[in-house]
């Protein structure tokens, strides 16, 4: 995972691969680089995803959790239409509001 600092209050975590049990060590440090006492606002880039099981879903929950316990917002953009799905169908996409785009990502944050 690569992260991004866009501004003083934008930060981006491109997920690259798998996002399982296995990926929680490297997406948890991708935040803790990601976010810093301006940060406001963390956008997950899904465009490199190829797997997310129940343990990544799991993941990303406890990432919501670390980013509003920060008072910060977490946004994303970039999932396939599988996975914007399974969004929809565990109700994530209701606490993580999703876009079509970077741009439309970043004018949003």
């Amino acid at each position: 995972m690569n992260t991004r600092r866009v501004n003083a209050t934008t930060s981006i975590i491109d997920i690259q691969g798998d996002v399982s049990a296995f990926a929680e060590q490297v997406l948890m440090s991708a935040y803790n680089e990601a976010s810093t006492p301006t940060t406001r606002t963390i956008i997950l880039n899904f465009s490199g995803l190829e797997y997310m099981n129940s343990s990544g879903i799991g993941l990303i929950v406890t990432l919501l959790i670390r980013v509003n316990r920060q008072k910060q917002r977490l946004l994303a953009f970039g999932l396939s239409e599988h996975y914007h799905h399974i969004f929809e169908l565990t109700r994530l996409n209701d606490a993580i509001k999703i876009y079509d785009s970077e741009s439309a990502a970043l004018a949003a944050a």
